[in-house]
């Protein structure tokens, strides 16, 4: 029994730091979109969900207003919902213990449960993933940030172009069904027909919607 949970505990860690690397690159995008490094590191620490930070950040360094920058994050972050519906009963944990558990309810915490034939398994799975990947996230996070706030003007070097490019690596991986090449699409035509006279951060949010709508016929 304590070698399968020190082998579930070695999974999660190597999660934690394959995943939390990638920090780097939001908080070096966060400061020069216009936040500053605290700014940056509260949101990984508060919010703590890649693709809503992206996204806040995303419509900040189009010129967007940050209303539609979060609007567009919590859309995103509704799926979280779901896993949390899938998991409350797997993993059994009530009151304080449930509501400290929402912190790490992410895509890789989630995956590293859900998989497990035990609850007592699920758990350390659970715990070592989502641990090690807000402590690596939140690192990678500060340093990248002062890196970034380092750099100057990001037009100087391009990284103004970064925000597409980190979607694009989030977005790759998961076009893995049908279903989901066909959400990309869908939500990249609508967004690219609503770019030349919407407000910026309205052709995300619109594209958020799509991903939401389609995942709601779906289930």
């Amino acid at each position: 029994m304590q070698s399968a949970h020190r082998s579930i505990v070695r999974d999660g860690l190597a999660v934690g730091i394959a995943t939390g690397a990638y920090g780097l690159s939001f908080g070096a995008i966060s400061v020069t979109s216009g936040l500053n490094v605290w700014q940056s590191c509260a949101l990984s620490l508060l919010v703590f969900t890649g693709a809503s930070q992206f996204a806040l950040v995303g419509v900040i360094a189009s010129g967007g207003a940050p209303m539609f920058g979060a609007a567009t994050g919590l859309m995103l972050g509704t799926r979280n919902t779901l896993y949390g519906l899938r998991l409350a009963p797997l993993l059994g944990w009530t009151g304080v213990r449930r509501a400290a558990a929402a912190q790490l309810l992410i895509d890789e915490s989630t995956a590293m449960s859900v998989t497990r034939e035990t609850s007592e398994e699920a758990r350390v799975g659970f715990l070592s993933t989502g641990l090690a990947v807000f402590v690596f996230w939140n690192l990678a996070t500060l340093a990248g940030a002062l890196a970034g706030n380092a750099l100057g003007d990001p037009r100087t070097y391009g990284l103004d172009s970064a925000v597409g490019g980190a979607f694009l690596a989030l977005l790759w991986p998961r076009l893995t069904t049908t279903r989901n090449r066909l959400v990309a699409v869908l939500g990249a035509a609508l967004a690219i027909s609503l770019v030349s006279f919407t407000a910026s951060g309205v052709p995300v949010l619109a594209a958020a919607v799509v991903a939401l709508g389609m995942g709601l016929m779906t289930r």
